[in-house]
């Protein structure tokens, strides 16, 4: 009798086998040694910041706020002025002729100041005072970290992109302007189909940065910019540095782990510029060798573009030795692409 039941049993094993093994070769998934493991992308936060994802990106405005008074000129005044970036507040500087009607606007981009000299304007208010006598009204921002600006990213790359957004929003905000002067009842008012951008050193470098990222034609002066390609833009000046930019190698050398350098260096979109040029040159200057210059004209003149090229012998990199004949072609240039009467 125990036998007659062994028959059954072992054929119901069998079958029970032969079906469970069909069945757990066509789903893979139910079997422990089919299951593959699960890896988590790196996140990549900065490439928001390439030159052309920035492009791609809808840089909103910001309410502009002007404060308290810096300079009391017959001609001028200098103030404090005020917008947000991404929930951050910028401070800046800003010059308003004291000229009624509608006047042009001038975004004034600095180059590098030690925080623990700096004070609003440093960098751009001599300048700045000259194109406000002319009837331009400027605004310098102090970016993030300066002035009484909020505190810049705590990754030292991504504080170096902020700049870019910095100028992107400013630029941006520019209609939001004659609010602001509505408020101090002046007899003057903004025009921000009338727009151009300077830069003096690293502020060259994003103001051809904003050239490239927007495709728009604000006429552009430039004194003494940086226009070598990231990192090596920022690696020349490691010399001066209590490590010699150790440090800084390290960072860098970690974002190279992740991302492409070359879509965050300017050299690579000089066709994508259609703004008109004058670019101004000392050549006595040590922070930006004169040959910086002749190869960005060079490189800008091969592909068409609008550039005027003026060299000052003995000039430094502020331009102290050919200065008062920069600003004069500067403010010549400004009111010719900008449409001011003379």
């Amino acid at each position: 009798m125990k036998k007659a039941y062994l028959v059954p049993a072992a054929v119901l094993i069998v079958i029970a086998g032969t079906f469970s093994w069909q069945f757990f070769s066509k789903n893979k998934f139910a079997s422990p040694t089919s299951i593959q493991p699960f890896f988590s992308p790196t996140p990549k936060p900065l490439l928001k910041y390439t030159i052309e994802n920035l492009g791609k990106t809808k840089i909103e405005s910001s309410q502009i706020k002007i404060g308290d008074e810096i300079k009391d000129d017959p001609a001028f005044m200098s103030r404090y002025f005020f917008f947000n970036v991404d929930g951050k507040k910028i401070s800046g500087l800003i010059n308003l002729p004291k000229t009624p009607g509608s006047h042009p606007v001038i975004v004034m981009l600095r180059g590098y100041v030690d925080r623990e000299i700096y004070t609003s304007g440093i960098g751009t208010q001599r300048a700045g005072e000259v194109f406000a006598q002319n009837g331009f009204i400027t605004l310098a921002p102090d970016f993030l970290g300066y002035g009484k600006s909020d505190q810049e990213a705590g990754n030292s790359i991504e504080s170096r992109f902020q700049t870019y957004t910095t100028a992107l929003t400013l630029l941006n905000s520019i209609p939001n302007l004659d609010y602001a002067l509505s408020t101090m009842h002046l007899p003057l008012q903004s025009d921000a189909s009338r727009v151009g951008i300077w830069g003096h050193s690293n502020g060259g470098q994003i103001a051809l940065t904003v050239l490239e990222t927007t495709g728009k034609p604000y006429p552009i002066v430039l004194w003494a910019p940086v226009s070598k390609p990231f990192p090596y833009s920022i690696l020349y000046y490691t010399d001066t540095y209590d490590d010699h930019g150790k440090a800084l190698r390290k960072v860098i050398a970690d974002f190279e782990k992740d991302y492409d350098i070359e879509k965050y260096s300017l050299t690579n979109y000089f066709g994508k510029i259609t703004a008109p040029i004058q670019l101004h040159q000392g050549t006595s200057d040590t922070e930006v060798p004169q040959l910086w210059s002749e190869a960005l004209v060079e490189n800008l003149k091969k592909l068409d573009k609008n550039v005027d090229y003026f060299v000052y012998p003995g000039a430094d990199h502020n331009l102290l030795g050919g200065w008062q004949q920069a600003v004069d072609r500067s403010v010549a240039f400004y009111k010719e692409n900008l449409k001011v009467e003379p």
